[in-house]
């Protein structure tokens, strides 16, 4: 079987709020953004997420595409590009290099045909994936909730419709509980949404919930990752929040934007625990050591469609 998508990009301003999707048909497509990026970037990343998604499968892919760049890069520059060590012809270094090497890996082993098609011509899975990238950028311009789509459901995978479902929690927003241990309560309806992007490696069948959770929070700390405005959106709940060591709640947007001009040192980090709250919802307690001291952390990671993302975290300062 070959599976027929169209994957598109869209930045308002270029550079500006942005966003990126793929789509087969209703019931599968995909679409997420940045808070500020170029129509570049949403391009190649409505690839890559195609192809990630898509990866469990092991089906052909027929995408059609009204990028050029993204074409060229596949087909003709990026052997270069590698040879070179991610340089182009005149010694200057490729620009999007992390999505790019991240489009190469998601490449390998697949059986895959790029067909180019003409933008805002009426093609209607082009139209279909431009219209939902679209609506990201914009979304991100309004501060509006992401319209992430349903990715590719497992049609196998039984998922509770809410937390209250899972665990007999009430749902409702987030509670919060001041105290030297950060406690928190899990929000409605976490496995209903799908999520919107996924820039981690490829997860292992060997690695457990809890191994990968800790993976991820572990990466989140690292300085690397924390002034990479696109590896945070991915990392991140499009509902994110986070109530600080000051006690200040950051949302999702602000808290990327802060990070990415932030120079703190690098903080230690020991996973103290991982527990399940609900079939796709896992609490992680940790304890973070840096020159400010030591700081207990309480993460809410949720999963939909296979994918884990940080919905909410709380620092306390140790006593």
């Amino acid at each position: 079987m070959t599976i027929v998508a169209a994957a598109d990009g869209s930045a308002l301003g270029n550079p500006g709020p942005a966003g990126w999707a793929w789509y087969v048909d209703d019931d599968h497509w995909s679409a997420g953004g940045w808070p500020h990026g170029t129509n570049n970037q949403g391009e190649l990343m409505a690839v890559i997420d195609l192809l990630e998604a898509t990866a469990h499968l092991g089906e052909d892919l027929h995408i059609f595409c009204d990028s050029q760049y993204v074409i060229n890069a596949v087909t003709k520059w990026m052997p270069g590009w590698k040879r070179k060590g991610w340089r182009k012809a005149d010694g200057a270094p490729v620009l999007n290099r992390e999505l790019l090497e991240r489009l190469d890996r998601g490449l390998q082993g697949r059986t895959y045909r790029f067909e180019w098609v003409k933008g805002h011509a009426g093609h209607e899975l082009n139209e279909a994936a431009d219209d939902r990238a679209r609506a990201v950028a914009v979304a991100y311009q309004k501060g509006d909730p992401i319209p992430i789509g349903p990715g590719w459901p497992d049609p196998g995978a039984k998922q509770a419709t809410s937390v209250e479902q899972a665990t007999g929690v009430p749902s409702g927003e987030p509670s919060f509980t001041a105290s030297s241990a950060p406690v928190a309560t899990a929000p409605a309806a976490l496995a209903d949404e799908a999520l919107e992007l996924d820039l981690f490696d490829t997860l292992t069948a060997e690695e457990t919930d809890e191994e990968i959770v800790a993976r991820l929070e572990r990466e989140l700390v690292e300085p690397s990752v924390r002034s990479d405005a696109s590896r945070l959106a991915e990392l991140l709940h499009p509902s994110f929040e986070e109530i600080g060591r000051s006690g200040r709640l950051w949302a999702r947007d602000a808290i990327i934007s802060e990070l990415a001009v932030d120079d703190a040192p690098a903080a230690g980090i020991e996973v103290l625990g991982v527990d399940r709250v609900a079939q796709d919802a896992l609490l992680l307690t940790a304890r973070t050591t840096d020159a400010r001291g030591a700081t207990l952390r309480s993460s809410l990671w949720v999963r939909s469609s296979g994918r884990w993302r940080l919905r909410f975290h709380q620092g306390t300062p140790e006593a």
